[in-house]
């Protein structure tokens, strides 16, 4: 992954690091408190909340971001599950990530056994799961390590 980023990195400096995928319910929640996380480590985060301007077609203003992103954070949670079930506006967002090959699922509150249940494609790819670490602090920083380039 690191490799693809960099080579993307050389041919397009001014795209952002990373589109955050996130359910609708976690926008002023956990999405929130993982796109501040990442923006205090100087990653480029691509998110609705902030990137989305008043009175402009929502859908249109994804498909840039997603155009102009690097790579893809999917914030895998109970909320985001529930969203990929009724095929919302986090399903498409996740559809054109794994069509590109750079998504990295974060799993918060939640399995990765449960994403299996409703994505097994997302669960395919290597991610990180909170459970593991304690917290969204560490995982952000794991993801910073990652996409940031000198």
């Amino acid at each position: 992954m690191r490799e693809q980023v960099v080579r993307l990195a050389n041919t397009a400096s001014e795209r952002r690091d990373l589109f955050l995928c996130h359910a609708w319910g976690d926008r002023r929640g956990a999405a929130l408190d993982f796109y501040n996380l990442l923006t205090g480590l100087d990653v480029k985060v691509w998110f609705s909340e902030k990137d989305v301007p008043l009175g402009t077609p929502l859908m249109r203003q994804i498909d840039k971001g997603l155009k102009n992103s690097r790579a893809g954070i999917v914030l895998v949670t109970p909320a985001l599950l529930q969203s990929l079930d009724a095929e919302g506006v986090a399903d498409r967002e996740l559809s054109v990530l794994l069509n590109s090959g750079r998504v990295i699922p974060v799993v918060h509150d939640t399995t990765f056994a449960e994403l299996l249940d409703v994505s097994p494609m997302l669960a395919s790819h290597a991610g990180l799961t909170t459970a593991d670490y304690d917290s969204l602090d560490v995982v952000a920083a794991m993801i910073a390590d990652t996409v940031l380039i000198d």
